[in-house]
C-alpha cells in the first residue's frame, strides 16, 4: 500500500508566482477561489506527525480534505522559500531538519 501523503496548501499570489514560474513549477499550482492560485506541499504520516507537535497552533483536518491547516503564515513562508530554492514539493524532510 502507498504510503499516505497529506497536503500544505500555500497560496501563491503574483509576486509568487513569479518565484515558482522561474523555478519550473508554474504546472504545480492550482487554480483555487477567484483566481487565486494554491500549491502543495506534502507530509508523509511521521513528518505530519512532527509538524504537529511542532506548531501547536496546526490542526490536521481528518474528517474531510486530510489536509495540515492553521500553519502560522512564517512557517508557510519558509516551506514556499524551500519549494522555490529546491525546485520541487516534496521539501518537508529538509523543512524539518532546519527546524531542530
Amino acid at each position: 500500500m502507498a504510503e499516505e501523503k497529506y497536503p500544505i496548501n500555500i497560496w501563491v499570489n503574483e509576486e509568487r508566482y513569479e518565484k515558482i514560474r522561474s523555478a519550473g513549477l508554474a504546472n504545480l499550482c492550482e487554480e483555487m477561489l477567484a483566481g487565486l492560485k494554491v500549491i502543495r506541499a506534502y507530509a508523509n504520516d511521521a513528518q505530519k506527525d512532527k509538524i504537529l507537535k511542532l506548531f501547536p497552533t496546526a490542526k490536521f483536518d481528518s474528517a474531510t480534505t486530510k489536509s495540515i491547516e492553521l500553519l502560522p503564515r512564517k512557517v508557510k513562508d519558509k516551506i514556499f522559500d524551500l519549494i522555490v530554492e529546491k525546485k520541487k514539493v516534496d521539501v518537508m524532510e529538509e523543512f524539518l531538519k532546519r527546524q531542530s
